[in-house]
């Protein structure tokens, strides 16, 4: 994004060691914005491949991770990487106006997010306390609404990361044999950006110095080893992180999904649902629990998200609707977990030879607020349909104050869904497992 013409890059703007002004619109009034750009890695694993210079739909991986931070309105960002690069970045003509400073990255992580820290400092009044952000160059498909999260996360909390459930079933190993399986109740994955007041970080660095012997691999396990405690929001499943030539397919593939060459024969399915809240306490939507806001009438959950969901993959697959599967009476348990009714669905389109490829899911509501539950939402439904959570898209709309959604006095979901014939190189499901949330 641009700022006013006279704050624009400029002849001396080339300087690859000085700071130039930003135009960047403010994301909070309540505490500057800023960033680290984290840009100084050596591809190792990219066999002979630049990852940061990778083309993806007509922009290179650096590009787009720094424009995202750019769009989603953070006021300053420092980009830290090798002193070889430091020409070519400056000398960009896609660099935003947001984009302060670029600097010389050390050795390790640490010590490069610190140059980035020192670069900021230096443009920020003494007296500011901004919220740092510090991003991966190599997470390209980071989303300007994640971005703003987890700043409004940090400034509520001091310190927060994106974070995604751990879906797979994890082992420890002794050499080349299994010693015991990990139980994954309380792990994630940890993306970036990662947040955190520059107060705090200045905290963290006072107990160990950037240059110490310690090794961080991110900032969260800094602020860990000093006891401070960071806050966590669902992260992004197409976040992902550039680190081997698959990895760049994936990211392609993500931002066109037409590549795939030879589409298979596809049905597709419309399902909708909608209940009005209840007496109950606790809402579940899209198989998420949400403490504070009135329940669901209904005989299960009430879960109109999932509810949709299992009615397309029943309408594509021509085997009648959810109230004929799961009638409101004894046969079907009262209360039950909506996520068991769609992994059962799931189960019977692929017990006829098909199975899910993709889902477009749509909630009309209110209340509650949801746009940070949204990703999560997205990985429960993959893993309850067996895709993976690329393939799931989740949004919102408030209703506009049009019909009962809008006044606040129910929720409505649909979904569209395509199944493609089952073959080799579909994956097993995994399904969802009762109690996880």
């Amino acid at each position: 994004m641009t700022g006013p013409e006279d704050e624009g890059r400029g002849a001396g703007s080339g300087a690859a060691w000085g700071t130039r002004p930003s135009g960047a619109r403010q994301l909070s009034a309540h505490a500057p914005i800023e960033a680290i750009v984290v840009a100084a890695g050596s591809s190792l694993r990219m066999g002979g491949l630049d990852k940061l210079d990778a083309d993806l739909a007509g922009r290179s991986v650096l590009r787009r991770s720094i424009e995202a931070l750019a769009e989603a309105g953070v006021e300053k960002i420092a980009v830290v990487t090798s002193p070889a690069r430091i020409p070519e970045v400056a000398a960009a003509g896609w660099l935003p106006d947001a984009v302060v400073a670029i600097v010389a990255g050390g050795e390790r992580r640490q010590e490069s997010v610190a140059a980035g820290v020192a670069a900021l400092a230096e443009t920020t009044a003494p007296s500011d306390d901004p919220v740092i952000l510090v991003h991966d160059a190599a997470r390209p498909l980071v989303t300007p609404t994640l971005v703003r999260a987890v700043a409004q996360a940090t400034l509520a909390n001091g310190a927060a990361i994106p974070v995604l459930p751990v879906t797979e079933t994890l082992k420890r190993l002794e050499g080349d044999w299994v010693s015991e399986t990990v139980d994954r109740t309380s792990v994630v994955a940890a993306q970036t950006p990662q947040g955190v007041r520059r107060s705090v970080l200045e905290r963290a660095y006072a107990m160990f110095p950037p240059d110490g012997a310690e090794n961080w691999t991110d900032e969260a396990s800094l602020l860990e080893a000093c006891t401070i405690a960071v806050h966590v929001i669902p992260g992004e499943a197409t976040n992902l992180k550039v680190t081997v030539p698959a990895d760049l397919e994936r990211a392609r593939a993500i931002l066109d999904p037409t590549r795939a060459a030879d589409l298979p024969p596809a049905r597709v399915g419309l399902g909708v649902d909608s209940h009005p809240f209840g007496p109950g306490d606790s809402l579940v939507l899209g198989g998420v629990r949400i403490d504070g806001v009135p329940r669901l009438v209904g005989h299960s959950d009430g879960d109109v998200a999932l509810h949709a969901v299992a009615d397309a993959l029943l309408g594509a697959m021509g085997m009648g609707d959810l109230g004929r599967a799961f009638p409101a009476d004894s046969r079907t348990p009262a209360g039950i977990d909506s996520r068991l009714m769609l992994v059962s669905v799931a189960d019977r389109v692929r017990e006829a030879g098909w199975r899910p490829a993709n889902v477009d899911v749509t909630i009309v509501a209110a209340r509650p607020r949801m746009s940070e539950l949204l990703p999560q939402m997205g990985a429960i439904i993959a893993e309850a349909i067996g895709v993976d959570a690329a393939a799931v898209n989740v949004k919102a709309s408030t209703g506009n104050l049009i019909g009962p959604e809008g006044m606040g006095r129910s929720v409505s979901a649909s979904a569209v869904v395509m199944v493609v014939r089952a073959g080799v190189a579909s994956a097993p499901r995994t399904g969802a497992e009762p109690g996880e949330s």
